[in-house]
């Protein structure tokens, strides 16, 4: 580590004008004791955001952006900035100052300890119930069908040092969940505890809808249960279809029952139907993430770049 490192923050910005000129005045004024620039990556935005990342950057030239040609998606968003971030280190916080600026000291003094990757833990979050119910599901969930021991209660706000921004650059797949690569790179890994704001001003971009696909990526991306459950299903349809047949003979035998039960019949069909399409489903899904992967398209297409 340099006597005077650099740290450059990348901040994905969807439709955020209302929060920008906070969200640059905080970063500016937290972060002026350092050597540093902060990337904004502007996701194809409709409103005024990047001719407020222009603004900025006309003002304080460590202020940069790169502008996509269209909405590629947060994960991406974040993936370019890591892509273009020259830093010593590499800060990952979201543009809707939920990720308090303030925060950012901590995880440079952790860094300064000797480790390579300090992550945010929340303790905390000021949103309601039920999503917050959603959220400490979906990591419980994922903590016990993922390979990887991905942290609780974590999500892409964190440090990595230049050797882990450089491996997590390097990864190749298409559908990015950079906590799991974060998770997968390795390295002396810390959390740091905070309370997650509220959003500062308008509308979350991150719909249910896409949080659930967030999710969605990070079980299929780190998990291979999807793929044993089809087989269980299997062997226990098999098995239960096999025990079904002895009763039948059984009863068939010692007490010369017919074999009667149309409804039965359809039912037990319309089950084992259902599983064989869940099944096909299930490995159709992992298809289709090979199919992508091997069109080699390029992840997200800059149309602008500002500083950068």
């Amino acid at each position: 580590m340099t006597e005077r490192p650099h740290i450059s923050v990348v901040v994905p910005v969807y439709n955020e004008e209302e929060n920008l000129p906070e969200l640059q005045r905080r970063l500016a004024c937290t972060l002026a004791p350092y050597e540093y620039d902060v990337l904004f990556i502007d996701d194809g935005s409709r409103d005024a955001s990047l001719a407020l990342l222009l603004a900025f950057h006309k003002e304080n030239p460590r202020m940069k952006a790169l502008s996509f040609s269209r909405n590629f998606g947060h994960q991406v968003a974040i993936s370019a900035g890591i892509d273009h971030a020259g830093g010593d280190a590499v800060i990952l916080m979201d543009g809707d100052l939920q990720d308090p600026p303030e925060v950012l000291p901590q995880f440079i003094e952790k860094w300064k300890e000797g480790f390579e990757v300090v992550y945010a833990v929340r303790r905390r979050r000021k949103e309601n119930l039920l999503k917050r119910l959603a959220y400490a599901a979906f990591y419980r969930i994922l903590r016990k069908v993922s390979y990887l021991s991905i942290p609780l209660d974590s999500g892409d706000f964190c440090l990595m040092d230049r050797k882990v921004a450089d491996v997590v650059r390097g990864l190749p797949e298409r559908t990015r969940f950079v906590r799991g690569l974060r998770t997968w790179a390795g390295y002396r890994q810390t959390g740091l505890e905070y309370e997650r704001d509220k959003r500062y001003a308008g509308k979350p971009k991150y719909t249910f809808g896409k949080l659930l696909k967030l999710a969605y990526d990070g079980i299929v991306a780190f998990s291979d249960i999807p793929l044993r459950l089809a087989i269980y299903l299997g062997l226990g349809s098999a098995a239960a279809a096999f025990l079904g047949g002895l009763l039948v003979v059984y009863e068939k035998v010692t007490n010369n029952v017919p074999v009667v039960g149309w409804t039965s019949t359809i039912v037990t069909l319309l089950f084992l139907g259902g599983m064989i399409l869940t099944t096909l489903g299930i490995i159709g899904e992992y298809i289709s993430r090979i199919y992508e992967e091997v069109k080699h398209r390029p992840l997200y297409i800059i149309r602008e770049r500002i500083g950068v």
